[in-house]
Formats: structure tokens, sequence, C-alpha cells
């Protein structure tokens, strides 16, 4: 199998450079355009990441994805995973489907332990412009709604980029939770919380997107056949049905351990806040996050 070449890649070698991380308030954010992105790359952040990964899984009935690709007879040759954090989903894809080759691509170089021979990592800014040698087969983000400031061009961009009758999946989780019997109030600490990340990254120039909208955005640029599939992750274990308390136990981790990752630079660096309020603040998101009388969700 030829490997892939990319102009991005070549040009951003692993240098110490790359390591020169911005150390913050405690947190370590990534070196490569430095500020883009406002959550952090340390080791608190990495382990919510790849618990996030598993909460995915639990979501989809323990796949990696709900496009065809995924299936295990899938002979999908060329694969993209854009923001592949920690690499983790990357790197099972290249073990459930060793005749692929898998590119990941991140701001920062996942440093997993082990990586597959047909798995690679490469550091390079989804804005700039994408100079692979092939087209890809599958397209895959996760957690990348707050990373990208015009949707219609990156999504044409993605279309540009895949071979003909290839298929692309976004994972996105939306920021504003909801609650279907109004237990979760407007101004209440969480929701409050959420309202000021959406400002922050409003000022940051990468809004928040409501998910359902962008369908007709791809299929405006091109995409055919376009599925919207629709989860829940409850805010904790207060659901009664045993498969969405599960979820929301885990979902529960998962927003506790990114509560400070996902407030203190957006907070800091675009609202104006001192570590100090954004720490008075959180203990009273957290309450509600934890009450099991609060029935909060967030879409996914």
């Amino acid at each position: 199998m030829e490997p892939f070449q990319s102009v991005a890649s070549s040009n951003v070698s692993v240098s110490g450079s790359i390591f020169n991380f911005r150390e913050e308030n405690g947190r370590r954010y990534h070196a490569y355009k430095d500020g883009k992105y406002t959550l952090p790359n340390d080791e608190q952040e990495q382990d919510r990441l790849d618990l996030q990964h598993n909460l995915f899984l639990l979501t989809f009935d323990n796949k990696l994805g709900l496009a065809p690709p995924n299936h295990p007879s899938s002979k999908v040759k060329h694969v993209l995973d854009i923001g592949t954090g920690t690499g983790l989903w990357a790197i099972e894809f290249g073990e459930d489907h060793p005749s692929s080759e898998v590119v990941g691509m991140d701001l920062s170089m996942p440093m997993p332990a082990f990586v597959p021979r047909n798995v690679i990592f490469e550091i390079n800014d989804l804005d700039e412009e994408w100079e692979y040698s092939k087209s890809f087969d599958y397209i895959h983000i996760r957690g990348m709604n707050s990373c990208i400031a015009d949707w219609r061009i990156f999504l044409k961009k993605v279309f540009d980029n895949l071979t003909p009758g290839g298929y692309f999946e976004s994972q996105e989780l939306e920021v504003q939770p909801r609650s279907d019997d109004g237990t979760l109030e407007p101004d209440c600490p969480l929701s409050k919380c959420m309202n000021y990340i959406q400002e922050a990254f409003e000022k940051f120039g990468r809004s928040f997107q409501e998910i359902p909208p962008l369908a007709a955005v791809m299929r405006e640029v091109g995409f055919v056949d376009v599925k919207l599939s629709s989860f829940k992750w409850p805010s904790n274990s207060w659901p009664k049905d045993p498969r969405f308390k599960e979820l929301g136990a885990w979902n529960n981790e998962n927003i506790n351990n990114g509560l400070e990752a996902i407030t203190l630079a957006p907070f800091t660096r675009a609202l104006g806040w001192t570590r100090e309020e954004v720490d008075a603040f959180l203990p009273g998101v957290r309450k509600d996050l934890n009450s099991r009388s609060i029935h909060a969700y967030w879409p996914v």
C-alpha cells in the first residue's frame, strides 16, 4: 500500500517547537497554532477524552460510528480522522480494519503507547489547505462543534476530499443541555455556565452550532443520503431506564472531569474572568450537574 503524503505533514516536523506547550492557570495547551483550540492537551484532559470515547461506544452499541465503513466487513481503504485527540478512535478503527490506512489529524501530536502500522498521525490545521496525495473513503470527526469557524467551508473541503461514494460522519454534542419537564431552569448555574461558554466561543469566532440544521448545509455542498441520528446523554443517573441511567453516570463523570477544561481558558481569555472567579463559580454548576432532581440531558 502506497503511504499517504501531505504537504502539511511534511512541513510540520515533530521538533521541539511543537512541544513548547503553553502553561496557563495550571493547565497545558497546544503549541502549534497556539490559542486556536482552547481546551487543554494535558494528561488530565487526555484521560477525559478517552473516557468520552467509551461513552460514544456505549451510545453506539460498541461501534466506532454509524456510517457503513464501521461495519466489520467493510473494506474501506483510506480514512481521515480530523481532531483525532488522543488518537484512540483512529487506533481502534485501524485495528478493526487492518487493510485500511488511517490518518489522524490534530493541532497536537498524539503520543499513544502503541500505534498499529496502518495508522499515522500528523499535526495539521483543518482551516489550512488539505493537499493529500489521495482522496479518502471515510472522513470522521467527533467533538468538533466549537472548533469550526465556517461549517459550509469545512463541509465543502470534506466533500472535495472524499472519493466518489465516500462517507463523512460527524459525532457532535450540543452545548446547551435540555430538560423535557422544566426541571432545568434557565437561571440556574448549569444553564448560566453553558450560556457563558457559548458567549466565549462566539467571541473566539467558533460558536457552538445546533447540529440538525447542518444536514441542510451538507446537502447544499453536494452530499446525498444525509442521515441524522439523535441520542441523549443525561446529566447524571437520574433516568429510570437502565441504559440511560448508565449513559448518565458516565456522562456525569465526563462533564465533571471536563468542566474546568471547557471553562478555564474561554472564561479567562474571552470573558475577562480571573482563575479565582472560575473556581468560585464551578461548585454551583457541579451541584446542578449532580442533582438527580434536575432531569437534564445533552443532545448528541
